[in-house]
């Protein structure tokens, strides 16, 4: 397990940007779903359950 970074920094509202060890990106949140500039979608399932899925390939 090694050392990570992760500020996030609220723009606007549902707007924030990020900041971490591997770069910056943009995301917006629109109700339980967060989408961000690096192509990824996150759903809040509740209880502290989330799903990621990442929609750009490599």
């Amino acid at each position: 397990m090694g050392i990570s970074y992760h500020k996030r920094v609220k723009i606007d509202k549902g707007t924030f940007l990020n900041i971490s060890k591997s770069g910056v990106s943009v995301s917006k949140k629109l109700g339980k779903v967060t989408v961000n500039s690096k192509g990824n979608v996150t759903v809040n399932l509740g209880n502290g359950l989330t799903y990621r899925i990442n929609k750009k390939k490599k």
